[in-house]
């Protein structure tokens, strides 16, 4: 997972501000109390901190993938 899906996940499953209120401002247990925006930035793998958060939250497990988008017409 690249960066750029942990944020299009977070604010389609969370909506555009409060993902990033909640990753600023949540503890996740699951990697040692850091925030997510803590834990990216010490290089924890995008996808480790999604599924965290995904945990934490009670996120069900047919939406960590996130939703489909459509791929680019040429």
């Amino acid at each position: 997972m690249r960066l750029s899906d942990f944020w299009r996940n977070m604010e389609n499953e969370f909506g555009q501000r409060y993902s990033h209120v909640l990753a600023d401002t949540m503890a996740l247990s699951e990697l040692d109390s850091l925030t997510a925006s803590d834990a990216l930035k010490k290089g924890i793998k995008p996808k480790q901190v999604w599924e965290a958060l995904c945990r934490a939250q009670d996120v069900p497990v047919d939406r960590w993938l996130g939703v489909d988008i459509e791929p680019k017409q040429s």
